[in-house]
C-alpha cells in the first residue's frame, strides 16, 4: 500500500484552497474565444490531479465550467452536489472498490468532497478549461438558508 505523503510529494502536489492536494498536469494550448458567460478566453480542458487524505475534505465551491473527476487511487471518495434546490451525492472508486471510477459534476452546481476511509487520488478534467476567475468558495450561511435540509453536510464541508 502506497503511503498518501509519498503520492504528494511524487507528484508534486501542493494545498489547495477548497482543502486537499493538487497539481494541474495539463492546460490545453487550444484557446476558446468569446464563450457565453465566461470574461475573455479560455484553455479548452484543464487537468489536475487531486488527493484527499484520510479526515479532509474539499469545501463546497462551483465552478462556471462542467468537471469530469476519475478516481486513480486510494478509497472511494463521495461527492456531496447542491443544485437546483436539491441534493445528490455521488460514489466513486476503484474497480475493485464498487465503482463507478467517474462522475461529472454539471456546471454551476455547488461540490464538496470527502474520502470513504483513508486517502484517495482522483484525476479532475475541466471544460472549458479552469480558471480562478470561474471558482467560488461557497458561503456557509447563504447554502443553510438554500439547503437547510442539508445542514449536516453542508456544517460539515464548509469552512
Amino acid at each position: 500500500m502506497t503511503d498518501v505523503d509519498t503520492i504528494i510529494k511524487a507528484y508534486g502536489l501542493a494545498p489547495h484552497p477548497e482543502g486537499g492536494w493538487y497539481r494541474e498536469f495539463h492546460r490545453s494550448k487550444r484557446a476558446l474565444e468569446e464563450i457565453p458567460g465566461y470574461q475573455g478566453p479560455r484553455s479548452a480542458a484543464t487537468a489536475i490531479w487531486f488527493c484527499l487524505r484520510q479526515g479532509e475534505f474539499s469545501a463546497f465551491h462551483r465552478l462556471r465550467s462542467e468537471e469530469i473527476w476519475f478516481h486513480l487511487s486510494g478509497n472511494p471518495i463521495e461527492l456531496v452536489l447542491l443544485s437546483n434546490g436539491k441534493a445528490d451525492r455521488l460514489r466513486i472508486a476503484s474497480v475493485e472498490n464498487g465503482g463507478p471510477p467517474a462522475a461529472v459534476i454539471p456546471a454551476g452546481a455547488y461540490q464538496a468532497a470527502r474520502p470513504l476511509g483513508g486517502y484517495c487520488l482522483v484525476s479532475c478534467v475541466v471544460a472549458p478549461g479552469f480558471d480562478f476567475l470561474d471558482f467560488e468558495m461557497a458561503s456557509r450561511e447563504k447554502l443553510l438558508e438554500a439547503y437547510p435540509s442539508e445542514a449536516a453536510d453542508i456544517i460539515s464541508l464548509t469552512r
